[in-house]
């Protein structure tokens, strides 16, 4: 995975993002609280953000589901004040606004849970930050700097959807649509294989298409049902999904100019697991061996923060609405009052998380330190994006 590892070797936080199984691994071994909840698995602050939802509101939660398993909800909290410590070293943040930031993330899922926990069930479930509600949360706390900056994002986000996907990933070549070739991070089927076992592919995925569309909703699957194979792609995705298999297909409507990008990224096991739009399909790839996939719309409103450039204030506010969600996702999947009650009304518990954070980036860095004098003398292989 020379792609990987090079991603993971730009900093300690890159690093951090890539190494999920790692901390699982060192989580494994702790004390747990008993408390279950539908963990997302990989709640680092970068793993947050905006994107479309099915109501076509931008709204902003946990946005990444790789690593999702039942599990302790302690593991997810320590993930996320841990990315935040590690962000805060490398944006040059003080020991003590560390510390700050930290305790505030832990104080306010806390103080969430406990707000949850004296909601209705119904209350729970319809709650959600969006866009508005994310501007009219931030804007008396940041300054006019702040605030054009996040004007920014919010329209920035809108832009990124299918469309724009299109423009980028797409090429008219004899007067045929394709995706564009832009290898090893985006490499078109054509590429991988023979022409005649191309054909054969392209076959095979029009009949698994309808596998995938016996799982979806009859309106979506009314919706997919207008759209015709063109072109896939395989691409390589984000830091800690880098090496495992995700193709973007292309498909189109009524002509060229009603486009459909679908995400098709192998549904692993969490790395969790051995220690403690959505459709979905099982099919074998091109290797011939069986796996789990799921299918989502590629970039549907999709956006998300710079964490490692933010600054204190910055930093501190989003690492909170960072938190507010995950709140909001434990409280619906687990026993809400149970861990209200368990956390209590002190500020031991946020406490405790800054203390872990900063032994736990202490550990991070160490560990970034021993992947980069492994690739300098060659024990591992690391290739920079081109």
């Amino acid at each position: 995975r020379p792609i990987r590892y090079g991603r993971m070797l730009q900093s300690p936080f890159a690093y951090y993002r890539g190494a999920a199984r790692v901390m699982a691994a060192d989580l494994a071994g702790a004390p747990r609280s008993g408390l279950t909840v539908q963990m997302c698995g990989d709640a680092h602050a970068a793993n947050f953000g905006l994107y479309g939802s099915p109501e076509r509101r931008l709204v902003f939660d946990t946005n990444d589901f790789d690593e999702t398993l039942p599990g302790p909800f302690e593991h997810d909290v320590k993930r996320l004040v841990a990315s935040l410590e590690i962000a805060g070293r490398h944006n040059g943040l003080s020991r003590k606004q560390r510390r700050s930031l930290t305790v505030a993330a832990g104080a306010r899922y806390r103080t969430a849970m406990a707000g949850f926990a004296a909601a209705r069930d119904i209350e729970v479930w319809y709650s959600r930050i969006d866009a508005e509600e994310l501007r009219e949360q931030l804007a008396p706390r940041l300054d006019a700097g702040m605030r054009k900056r996040l004007t920014r994002a919010l329209e920035r986000a809108r832009t990124r959807d299918t469309l724009q996907a299109f423009g980028k990933l797409t090429e008219v070549v004899d007067g045929r649509l394709r995706i564009r070739a832009e290898a090893p991070l985006l490499v078109p089927l054509r590429d991988l294989v023979p022409e005649t076992e191309e054909r054969d592919l392209e076959a095979a995925f029009n009949a698994l298409i309808g596998q995938y569309r016996g799982s979806l909703q009859s309106d979506r699957r009314i919706l997919l049902e207008r759209y015709s194979f063109v072109d896939m792609a395989r691409k390589v995705v984000g830091v800690g999904s880098v090496g495992t298999r995700c193709w973007v297909v292309l498909l189109v409507g009524r002509d060229a100019d009603d486009p459909l990008l679908l995400q098709i990224k192998e549904a692993a096991p969490s790395v969790h697991a051995e220690f403690i739009f959505l459709g979905w399909q099982r099919t074998a790839g091109i290797d011939g061996v069986e796996r789990d996939f799921y299918v989502r719309q590629l970039r549907d409103w999709k956006g998300s923060m710079e964490v490692e450039e933010l600054r204190v204030d910055g930093l501190g506010i989003y690492g909170e609405l960072c938190a507010w969600c995950l709140a909001r996702a434990h409280a619906r999947s687990g026993d809400r009052i149970a861990i209200a009650g368990y956390l209590g009304s002190s500020a031991a518990f946020e406490n405790a998380l800054a203390d872990y954070a900063a032994a736990c980036a202490d550990v991070n860095e160490g560990d970034h330190r021993q992947l980069a004098e492994a690739a300098a003398a060659g024990r591992v292989q690391a290739q920079a994006d081109t």
